[in-house]
């Protein structure tokens, strides 16, 4: 490994680590990802995100500042905005739930929509970068000032490196990437009314750009230094795992994201129906096949709103409920049945307009009661999505927030009927982005994982009652939103 500054632009925080050569962490800190609203959504404050970051290099310790040997960068996928050529914003850079770009998908056909998908392995949504591209070009008053769109990971590459490129698994979220022959798609782009040329030249992970003069005296960092695109943080999070074929990654954050490597896409109609995201490995050189569920870990601060909880509180009563749960002290019949779709659903609906719903209030019905019918409807989100997969794993590799809830794990492992293989070292994306940056590969064991292994009793009850509310389940599932 190289020493390397890794940028981890998250939709909740950013995260910044400084790793040595062999692979330790030097130094790490955590901000809250600062967002302003304009006139159409959420944006991100780039002043303070660039604030953020060249903070924390200029207060590493200069003689551990001086060994670095790479900036490696990684983010959320469909996020970004119209760059020019001086760097100079021609649009705000946009969050990727942000659906401003919606009208632009409004007109096109079932016929469009099926083409779309055989081109870009990716169902239309408003997320996806394309409709966000419409947007900005539309908005613009230059429309040939040779702007071009850059996710918000490419963006700060460009502001230390003085280049503008694109990275093929950030690309692949664009909505305008052909996975068959891995270049822009003149196709895509013009049912949007759109030219291809307004995307960038396309690199891999590992190919980096020597670091701006001006940005290397203003952060103090070696004028040789190589800034890298390490990619969107599921995928990159895949390298860190040392994710193989036939694993699936559970990468959770926010978000709730499923991810297999894959030799080819998946553009049968199956997948489209499902929904399911295709896309290309940080390397460019695999595919992989991706699904996200909107409600992760953000289920944690709407519980917390929701129930009037501190973040002490609502960890130790998930810590209470665990130990009541793995006892058998839990009477499953009285658990309220939550649907958490408190950011949108997850495929095959993708609808962002979605909420959630809760059945089965009594008047005896308790936080507690709540807290474990929403990470009991989270596993049984988790199952639903798992289900839309053309294979199924033979083992679950976790990283992220989840692997420090015990109850969230177990829930999982018991109704799916699977072991989970549970990183315990933080920051497996930053690590993914070193390893990237480095150009060698990354091993499993050194996340150091633990097994949360399937308790038969429980996986029996978890059948028992699953068979008794899949009707409802199916039912809430339908609620118009």
């Amino acid at each position: 490994m190289l020493p390397t500054i890794t940028v981890d632009v998250g939709t909740t925080s950013i995260k910044l680590c400084m790793f040595g050569a062999g692979g330790g962490l030097v130094a790490s800190a955590r901000h809250t990802t600062p967002t302003v609203q304009d006139a159409w959504g959420e944006i991100y404050d780039l002043e303070s995100v660039t604030e953020a970051i060249t903070g924390f290099i200029r207060g590493l310790d200069p003689s551990a500042r001086a060994t670095v040997k790479r900036v490696a960068i990684t983010g959320v996928g469909e996020s970004g905005g119209l760059v020019r050529p001086d760097l100079s914003l021609a649009s705000p850079m946009i969050l990727w739930h942000d659906h401003r770009g919606a009208d632009y998908l409004a007109t096109l056909s079932a016929a469009d929509r099926a083409l779309m998908y055989r081109i870009t392995g990716l169902p239309v949504n408003a997320n996806y970068g394309l409709s966000k591209v419409a947007w900005a070009s539309g908005q613009s008053s230059h429309p040939g000032d040779q702007a071009q769109w850059l996710n918000i990971a490419e963006y700060l590459a460009a502001l230390m490196s003085g280049q503008r490129w694109s990275e093929y698994s950030l690309a692949s979220r664009t909505m305008a990437l052909d996975l068959n022959s891995g270049k822009w798609s003149a196709e895509a782009c013009a049912l949007l009314g759109l030219d291809a040329g307004i995307f960038p030249e396309l690199r891999n992970a590992l190919d980096g750009s020597t670091i701006a003069g001006g940005y290397a005296r203003t952060a103090g960092l070696p004028d040789d230094v190589l800034i890298h695109v390490a990619g969107h943080d599921h995928m990159v999070g895949a390298v860190g795992a040392g994710l193989q074929h036939g694993e699936l990654l559970n990468s959770t954050g926010t978000t709730e994201g499923l991810l297999f490597l894959r030799d080819a896409p998946s553009l049968d109609e199956s997948s489209a129906q499902a929904k399911l995201a295709n896309g290309l490995s940080c390397t460019g050189a695999e595919y992989t096949l991706f699904a996200s569920i909107p409600t992760g870990g953000s289920a944690f601060a709407t519980l917390q709103s929701m129930l009037g909880l501190t973040a002490d509180q609502l960890s130790a009563c998930i810590s209470t409920l665990h130990k009541r749960y793995v006892a058998g002290q839990v009477d499953l019949g009285a658990i309220p049945l939550v649907l958490p779709q408190f950011r949108g659903s997850p495929p095959p609906s993708k609808r962002a307009t979605a909420r959630g719903v809760i059945a089965g209030l009594r008047t005896d019905t308790s936080a507690e009661d709540l807290v474990l019918g929403c990470f009991l409807g989270m596993a049984l989100q988790f199952q639903d999505v798992l289900r839309l997969f053309p294979t199924q794993p033979d083992r679950v590799k976790v990283i992220g927030p989840a692997s420090l809830n015990p109850l969230w794990l177990q829930l999982k492992a018991d109704l799916l009927g699977t072991p989970l293989s549970v990183s315990q070292l933080n920051e497996v994306v930053s690590r993914g982005a070193q390893a990237l940056a480095s150009g060698v590969p990354c091993d499993w064991d050194d996340c150091q994982p633990e097994d949360v292994l399937v308790n038969a009793r429980q996986n029996a009850l978890l059948g028992e009652w699953y068979a008794e509310i899949q009707p409802q389940w199916e039912y809430l599932k339908g609620v118009p939103a």
